[in-house]
């Protein structure tokens, strides 16, 4: 089950040829729209690409986007009835207008040349009100039984907050599934106790108020928020750094594994933090531990940088990555 913020992402799809007569500023001639999943709805695609069964719980406004945003999850067989709609809020929506597509289809485009001119962002950031909070409680304790696992994709947009986050840990306590987070700033000291939580190197060095920029900053801070939350295991993405993994052994002493990147083209970082939930999660899920977990989310995070906007991972992708690792290890 996948509780969050769920976006819509539309790409405008083009090229630059001249600059306006009007005024000096670049003419972008409009070739192709596309629309796609984002924020919690990718990391919901990315489960559903894997062969799991997602389940999603969120918040759209009374709109277009939102129809189509819903009518996409459907076509997935992603469960759509904890998506509550309100019309006091437009469905958070960002446009990224990309200039270089110089071939017909999206998947081929991936792996061209393309430069992103500009995001414009269709949302608000207000905390949903006390009776849709409720709603999503609803839908969210009716779900439990069927969950194997919990995911927070926390965007900051205002569907999760202290409560809601309070509520659905109590229910879910006797359960005992793993609850995972990929958090922001808000919410971030909010999900103590959780399982675990999969920051970025920025997140989570801005959550301690310290800038990551070497090795032992990156231990110092990683410490810091795996105490303060008492998770079970942090998981700090790096970009082209990989990974970081961090636990505690049973005699207490701190265990850092490090995850190296497996990627040597990145064409776009966008979503990869929600194929990395997803696939971190999806592991546990299926009772892999907590390395075995990290490693499948590091090759999974490789193979979605090399993808422009938000891509998900298929499992013949992962095992090929999988057989390529296996092969240069000699495992």
């Amino acid at each position: 089950m996948i509780i969050g913020d769920v976006i819509v992402d539309e790409y405008i799809w083009g090229d630059v040829n001249r600059i306006s007569p009007e005024a000096p500023v670049p003419v972008f001639e409009i070739e192709t729209e596309e629309t796609g999943c984002g924020g919690a709805a990718n990391v919901a695609q990315n489960v559903a690409s894997l062969g799991g069964n997602a389940i999603l719980v969120g918040v759209i406004g009374k709109d277009r986007g939102g129809e189509k945003l819903v009518q996409m999850l459907t076509e997935m067989n992603i469960v759509t009835t904890g998506i509550c709609t309100d019309t006091q809020r437009p469905t958070s929506t960002k446009t990224r207008v990309i200039a270089g597509a110089s071939t017909t289809t999206l998947v081929d485009r991936r792996h061209n040349s393309a430069h992103h001119l500009l995001r414009i962002d269709r949302e608000s950031k207000q905390e949903i009100s006390i009776r849709i909070r409720e709603h999503l409680l609803e839908t969210i304790v009716s779900q439990l039984p069927a969950s194997d696992a919990i995911i927070f994709a926390d965007y900051d947009k205002g569907v999760i907050n202290a409560q809601l986050i309070r509520d659905v840990m109590k229910h879910a306590q006797p359960y005992n599934i793993p609850i995972v987070v990929d958090p922001k700033r808000d919410n971030f000291w909010h999900y103590k106790g959780v399982t675990a939580i999969t920051p970025n190197h920025k997140e989570a060095g801005a959550a301690v108020h310290e800038e990551i920029t070497d090795v032992p900053q990156l231990l110092a801070v990683g410490e810091k928020i795996l105490n303060r939350l008492s998770l079970k295991a942090l998981l700090i993405t790096r970009e082209a750094n990989g990974m970081a993994l961090f636990q505690r052994k049973t005699d207490g002493n701190l265990q850092v594994k490090d995850l190296p990147p497996h990627s040597s083209i990145v064409t776009d970082v966008t979503g990869a933090g929600d194929t990395a939930v997803a696939v971190f999660t999806l592991a546990l899920a299926a009772n892999a531990d907590f390395h075995s977990a990290a490693v499948l989310s590091n090759l999974a995070g490789g193979i979605v940088v090399g993808k422009v906007g938000c891509a998900t991972v298929t499992p013949k992708e992962l095992l090929n990555a999988i057989e390529t690792e296996t092969s240069v290890s000699g495992l």
